[in-house]
């Protein structure tokens, strides 16, 4: 095992810490390295046999070696959790991507002011996600240079300045898979309806988002100016965007993202004090 503050370690070893290991140990970084803490037989078991790390059942003095720990468990298993690595880890960088716990009760339970904390989102898992980032103030610009390279094979970054800003990051990218799911569910239900199979209907839908957020991502143009140029009045888009506005859509989409702003703060009040 590595001796030296180079050593990572992870505190469960779940998808998101799956998805991060995965794109470390692609991008070079050697397996005596990282170090994972998961309770759970069969994740341990998995976690040996896809990237030959070392996985441990609980916590104990190897985590002083960590110069970087990676807080990768559920909320409500937090306090569970730290409670045997407090003693271990009060010299290491802190990242935690649990969401709703605040960086205050990180710090407290770690002994650590240098805390980051971070809102990745499902498409980490193929490398191409984005994660929302907050860095405490005793975390410096090197070290976030190496939270950025840690999570570098997992997607894009985007930092922010408050805490609080965290939620609506959550509400908007870390919950966001999921309403890109939902509505191209609703389009290979309306193919199926005009005719199409739901394979087609998938492959059709599918192409769309792809092609239109990468057209978005690509264009110096804004979203609104991107949906006038395929908007001719009268036409099949117009007919489209017309009933949309009439059912209330983007009023209700718009109080969706509030409700889920809304519950990462309950989180947050609930688990991360």
């Amino acid at each position: 095992m590595n001796t030296s503050s180079s050593l990572l370690a992870f505190i469960g070893g779940g998808n998101m810490a799956s998805a991060i290991i995965g794109g470390l140990i692609r991008s070079g970084t050697p397996t005596d390295q990282l170090l994972v803490i998961e309770p759970w037989d069969v994740q341990r078991d998995k976690l040996r046999a896809e990237f030959g790390i070392e996985a441990l059942p609980a916590a104990d003095e190897r985590l002083a070696r960590a110069g970087t720990v990676v807080w990768a468990v559920k909320p409500q298993s937090f306090a569970e959790a730290a409670a045997p690595c407090a003693g271990h880890v009060g010299a290491a960088l802190h990242l935690s991507v649990m969401a709703g716990i605040r960086s205050d009760a990180i710090a407290r339970a770690t002994g650590s002011e240098r805390v980051v904390r971070a809102m990745p989102n499902t498409p980490a898992l193929i490398g191409q996600g984005i994660t929302g980032l907050y860095a405490r103030v005793d975390v410096t610009p090197a070290e976030r240079e190496r939270i950025q390279a840690l999570l570098a094979p997992t997607g894009s970054v985007l930092w922010v300045e408050r805490e609080a800003d965290l939620d609506a990051v959550t509400a908007l990218s870390g919950s966001g898979p999921a309403y890109v799911f939902y509505f191209v569910e609703a389009m290979v239900a309306a193919a199926e309806r005009m005719g199409l199979s739901a394979e087609q209907g998938k492959q059709l839908a599918l192409a769309t988002f792809t092609g239109a957020a990468e057209l978005a991502r690509r264009s110096p143009d804004s979203p609104a100016t991107l949906r006038e140029r395929v908007t001719s009045k009268g036409g099949t888009t117009y007919a489209a965007l017309c009933s949309l506005e009439a059912s209330g859509v983007a009023t209700a989409f718009i109080a969706a993202l509030d409700a889920a702003c809304q519950r990462a703060r309950e989180l947050g009040d609930e688990f991360g004090r």
